[in-house]
């Protein structure tokens, strides 16, 4: 795999998103092979629990605006490529860690809040920037914050798309646990052994015991994938594109 480092150790299989350069942005290759990984850890006799990382300085900055532009269907990409893959995590019997060692921004905030675990490098930061562009927050990102933080600050988030600090989301409760810089790598792989030591098959009973107490998680992603094609039809939204790519403020008129 190009994008996508995959290593098995432990009883941990340790995914790392790999495009540094770009704070490991999502591109369609890149699901493709993160698709691919977790599926080759959840099927991994080997395998006991999943870390999921990013390499460099950030966690993953969400979609890679450069394969945005007015020709992009919205909808047929959170169908095609992002859907698919909040359905694969969720989907998964075994625990699933998030280690965020940098900026998790949309997508990538989704990407996180989709695991059963958030250990969060004390320097690391979620941002919901999808209003930053004129779109919705999607990967299920609206359902997982309400579930996990109420109606009322979900609605802040999304709407100011303000940066949240390790501590914040600790005291949300978005963190498992915040870890600081020198103890990062010793107390993630720490805390991954901890849980991939732990009884797999509870742990597997209790994640298809709440299944039964949540939303319909299809029927959400669908209706996601139809109002995100409206957003994406704006004319803030491609106002919203065409600044981030010319690096100034975007300037919305709410058309």
């Amino acid at each position: 795999m190009d994008y996508i480092e995959y290593s098995e150790r432990d009883g941990i299989a340790t995914i790392t998103l790999n495009r540094p350069n770009s704070y490991n942005a999502f591109s369609e290759a890149m699901l493709l092979e993160l698709k691919l990984a977790f599926k080759r850890a959840e099927t991994s006799f080997d395998v006991r629990c999943i870390l999921v990382t990013g390499a460099g300085k950030g966690f993953c900055s969400g979609q890679d605006l450069k394969e945005v532009d007015d020709q992009v269907h919205h909808g047929e990409m959170i169908r095609m490529r992002y859907a698919p893959l909040i359905k694969q995590l969720r989907a998964c019997e075994k625990p699933i860690i998030a280690a965020v060692n940098g900026v998790a921004a949309g997508a990538g905030f989704s990407l996180a809040l989709a695991c059963d675990f958030r250990i969060i490098h004390e320097k690391a930061s979620f941002v919901n920037a999808f209003i930053h562009v004129g779109l919705i927050p999607d990967s299920a990102n609206l359902l997982f914050l309400t579930r996990m933080i109420g109606e009322a600050k979900t609605l802040e988030l999304a709407v100011l798309g303000e940066k949240i600090t390790a501590d914040e989301a600790r005291h949300l409760g978005l963190a498992t646990k915040v870890i600081s810089a020198d103890r990062w790598e010793q107390e993630s792989i720490h805390f991954a052994k901890q849980v991939a030591d732990l009884p797999t098959k509870a742990i597997a009973l209790i994640k298809r015991s709440l299944k039964l107490v949540q939303p319909n998680l299809n029927a959400y992603l669908e209706q996601e994938a139809q109002t995100q094609r409206l957003a994406g039809l704006t004319e803030d939204h491609l106002e919203g594109i065409k600044a981030f790519n010319e690096k100034r403020p975007p300037l919305f008129h709410g058309k």
